[in-house]
């Protein structure tokens, strides 16, 4: 074991979408998010690394485009290179050397470096040309080539050599050439909105028609899975000799992961989709042309990135709004963000339309498409200045087979882990709950524990038609992780029991509810505890109301809807008038002054 004194830092430095995480996972053995787009990284990620015969802290840090910094990512990395010394490992794209060579002749000043260049193959595809050692010789610190096998053995030999940055700001031309900055025929076209918007569409209805349509591979394969649970192993289970031994694994464990790991491969289809979104360079692109729709809520191109990737996980997604301008629109995204349709809100949707449609895809992508107009309703209502637009667009690229592998395994880990975990302790605590009474004896459901407990507040969905304690405790435990909503159903009652009105409204109550408490621990992080919690509780609260709403209009009671609306819209009228007021105020100072 080395002690921490005997730790050399190692501070990984460039543009965004240079390589730099990659860089680190091939030191490291990590697992950083990588992306073919900007702001990927959007804190600072530190490993422990022995590399030859010494040992490294390897510091992966957000993408910087100038030392004037203007994004949160990028004065986080500021930061951090201003209170730490170290080797400066920088990173640059051999197309992009020159403007990135500037960047560095400042944050380099004075520290030993590492230049490693990226992306070669396609530099000089595009007829690009440059000369290594010349380039060596002119910075005065080891220059070497990310592309190729050995490159640990390689960064290692550069960090011993590592020497203090030298260069004056000539580069010969007769030795580098940049590549050639004209688009390609297919690069213009996705920049054309007539085309590309309509394709990203056609892609998108592609993805939810492959994972969700009856007799499409994302069924199938569900289907199979839960086959499997319900009918070999639970017949299985039915032969366990003790009584208390045989519920536990026949109702609290089979039929609750049954239930929630059946929609992997549904799950996994949508990262793919992400995935691919991502490798390609398509994402940056729909960030450029969606700027304009977004500015209009306040909000502007890189806002995208962030909504995006809350398809895949809300929690994850908070954590990259870091790489907005400032922390006004921050706090606007993170706000938009629980309405967005995560993954783990997809078994709960198909397990609510599959009780009332033989094809559950029209339902499912309905609520994908009520959470998408929530949250841009969230983000008119919250509306304020837009921040200036920089977006360096990443070259179209045929995703690498490899890196897509590598990415779609890491969020089929991350899910079996959670499930592992978090949900199976819950589906624990539900099986414990559901099967004794006060006593500690076993007995029906209906005298158990979770029942006398969850009974205090089944009121709350009384109003939709479901006075029950145990859609009460189902809704509560999505709280915890949506994923138990689905397990909780299958566990308690079987299968959804209401008619649709009902479901309709839940699922309303679900898709604008709080999300789970990783996500509200997103907030916290990033915001503030206090901020976190109020928003959840609102956010909660705001839900049921729309859940009423929803069950009244389904059921022909619009007057007891606009009743239920009417706080709703009461609060929304308050709060636009504050910031009408405030704006008002602060125009009349402007011109004052």
């Amino acid at each position: 074991m080395h002690k921490s004194a005997d730790f050399t830092r190692v501070m990984i430095v460039g543009n965004p979408n240079a390589g730099k995480s990659t860089l680190f996972n091939a030191l490291t053995g990590g697992h950083a998010k990588v992306g073919n787009w900007h702001g990927v990284t959007v804190g600072v990620t530190e490993r422990r690394a022995v590399l030859g015969d010494r040992a490294y802290l390897i510091c992966d840090l957000p993408g910087i485009y100038a030392a004037e910094s203007m994004t949160l990512e990028e004065r986080a990395a500021c930061a951090y290179l201003s209170d730490h010394t170290g080797i400066l490992l920088l990173v640059a794209e051999c197309a992009r050397l020159e403007r990135a060579l500037r960047l560095f002749s400042v944050l380099a000043a004075d520290r030993r470096c590492v230049l490693v260049l990226t992306k070669r193959r396609s530099f000089v595809r595009g007829g690009g040309r440059l000369d290594r050692a010349a380039l060596e010789r002119a910075l005065g610190i080891p220059v070497l080539y990310a592309e190729g096998g050995g490159l640990r053995a390689r960064v290692v030999q550069a960090l011993s050599a590592a020497r203090i940055w030298q260069w004056k700001g000539v580069l010969g031309t007769d030795r580098y050439t940049p590549c050639s900055a004209a688009l390609s025929r297919m690069e213009r076209l996705w920049l054309k909105p007539l085309f590309a918007l309509p394709a990203f569409a056609a892609m998108l209805l592609l993805c939810f028609y492959l994972t969700f349509g009856a007799g499409m591979p994302g069924c199938l394969a569900r289907d199979a899975i839960e086959s499997l649970f319900s009918r070999v192993l639970a017949a299985r289970a039915q032969t366990i000799p003790s009584p208390v031994l045989r519920s536990f694994v026949a109702d609290g464990l089979l039929g609750g992961i049954g239930s929630v790991l059946g929609f992997l491969p549904q799950i996994s289809m949508l990262f793919l989709f992400l995935i691919l979104l991502e490798e390609s360079g398509l994402i940056s692109r729909l960030a450029w042309m969606t700027d304009g729709i977004f500015s209009r809520v306040g909000l502007n191109g890189r806002a995208v990135f962030s909504l995006l990737m809350g398809f895949g996980c809300t929690a994850a997604a908070i954590l990259t709004t870091r790489g907005l301008e400032d922390r006004k629109m921050q706090r606007r995204v993170i706000l938009c963000l629980p309405y967005i349709s995560c993954s783990a809100k997809l078994p709960v949707f198909l397990t609510l339309a599959a009780s009332f449609f033989r094809d559950p895809f029209p339902a499912v992508l309905v609520l994908y498409a009520l959470g998408v107009c929530l949250a841009l309703g969230m983000a008119l209502l919250l509306r304020g200045k837009a921040s200036p637009f920089l977006l360096e667009l990443a070259p179209l690229a045929l995703p690498s087979p490899r890196a897509v592998v590598k990415s779609l395994l890491f969020q089929i880990r991350q899910f079996i882990i959670k499930l592992a975990t978090v949900i199976l302790a819950f589906l624990l605590l539900s099986w414990l709950l559901s099967s004794f009474d006060v006593h500690g004896q076993l007995c029906a459901i209906e005298d158990s524990l979770l029942a006398r407990i969850c009974s205090a507040v089944r009121f709350l969905f009384a109003p939709i038609g479901m006075n029950d304690w145990r859609i009460t405790y189902a809704a509560l435990s999505g709280l915890v992780a949506k994923e138990n909503v689905a397990g909780a159903i299958a566990m308690l009652c079987g299968e959804f029991p209401y008619p649709f009105a009902s479901g309709a409204a839940f699922a309303v109550f679900l898709l604008a509810a709080s999300p789970c408490v990783s996500a509200v621990a997103a907030v916290a992080r990033e915001l503030s505890v206090r901020f976190a919690l109020l928003c959840s509780l609102a956010q909660t609260a705001s839900a049921l109301l729309l859940s009423y709403l929803v069950y009244f209009l389904l059921t022909g009671g619009a007057p007891l809807a606009l009743i239920a609306l009417a706080p709703v819209v009461a609060l929304l009228l308050c709060i636009h008038g504050k910031k009408l007021s405030r704006r008002s105020a602060d125009h009349i100072k402007t011109i004052h002054r």
